[in-house]
């Protein structure tokens, strides 16, 4: 059973609109723990469900993919995102200006 933590980031996840992102560390302080974006990366390293708990839809500050998306690879997290109509910069990071959700805790 996940940690009461870990509920909530899959709350928070499944918050995220399609064609937006978040950033681990948004998700924390979503969930409540400001400090805890690690902890969403374990979390959502073991989503319970995913395709309804949309995990790809989670990145680094930076707008960067994590090199190690659970559900195969970096590769599959960007095609998803591009699916849902997230656009990529020349460097491969998504510009959180334009789809960077504004979710707020």
């Amino acid at each position: 059973m996940p940690s009461p933590f870990a509920q909530r980031i899959y709350e928070v996840v499944k918050q995220i609109p399609r064609g937006k992102v978040a950033t681990y560390g948004q998700v924390a302080a979503l969930a409540g723990n400001p400090r805890g974006a690690r902890g969403v990366g374990f979390a959502l390293h073991h989503n319970p469900q995913p395709g309804i708990i949309p995990c790809h839809r989670v990145i680094f500050r930076d707008g960067s993919l994590c090199t190690g998306f659970a559900f195969g690879g970096p590769e599959v997290q960007r095609r998803l995102l591009e699916q849902e109509g997230v656009c990529f910069l020349p460097d491969g990071r998504v510009d959180l200006s334009r789809f960077g959700w504004l979710g707020r805790p």
